[in-house]
């Protein structure tokens, strides 16, 4: 999963970034309006952190500017304004949540997993398909419930693919979700971490169109 970090503020900045890394996001930071517009504008994200009080282009400004392009990316504020007014004014211009600084990371993690379950249209705190059952929250992994290891790469893949089954991600958007600016990717990183999903999750898990990209079977209806 890819999350744009727009904060000014960098010692929060920093702590934010290297937290959600650790938890196995590609995290992009800028740290300012304009460059936060610029960057939605041009490339898919599955989250944005926004911060209200930024230079060149206000927060609410650059909220405005994304659900005016009929962009529904999920968007959580993180700002010190902590007044009734300004969580309206945040929520009533397309926010999805809102946190006010200083806040605890374990608890920004929290909201940004159950946002995404909303915007996939998860309900559960789990996903289960074909045998296969992931925990966002611990990252824990499950084949017929015996637990199976995943790198964290291997696990971005599957999370990708399980939030959309039947819906064939391409090889360049499975790198947005994996892979944050500035980060090296190998020429055939893809093919190896799908090589490793389906050594550990079956064969028939994850299955490619080929020239068009890859997805994992949506589950009949029972």
């Amino acid at each position: 999963m890819r999350i744009l970090l727009v904060e000014d503020d960098r010692m929060i900045g920093e702590s934010v970034r290297t937290s959600l890394r650790q938890d196995g996001y590609a995290v992009d930071w800028v740290q300012d309006g304009r460059s936060a517009d610029a960057a939605m504008s041009a490339e898919h994200f599955d989250l944005v952190l926004l911060d209200l009080g930024l230079p060149g282009m206000s927060g609410l400004e650059v909220l405005h500017s994304l659900r005016g392009r009929k962009n529904s990316t999920p968007v959580i504020v993180i700002t010190a304004r902590d007044g009734i007014e300004d969580r309206i004014k945040g929520l009533d211009a397309g926010a999805d949540d809102y946190v006010v600084k200083p806040f605890d990371v374990d608890e920004l993690a929290a909201r940004i997993r159950s946002s995404l379950r909303r915007s996939s249209g998860h309900a559960e705190p789990e996903i289960e398909i074909l045998g296969v059952r992931i925990n966002p929250a611990t990252r824990e992994v499950r084949k017929d419930g015996k637990k199976i290891m995943l790198s964290a790469r291997e696990y971005a893949i599957v999370e990708a693919l399980m939030l959309r089954p039947g819906a064939i991600l391409s090889r360049a958007q499975l790198e947005e979700r994996m892979y944050g600016w500035g980060d090296e990717i190998e020429s055939n990183a893809i093919e190896v971490y799908i090589h490793g999903v389906r050594r550990k999750l079956g064969a028939d898990f994850v299955q490619n169109v080929r020239g068009v990209g890859y997805f994992i079977p949506k589950p009949e209806p029972t």
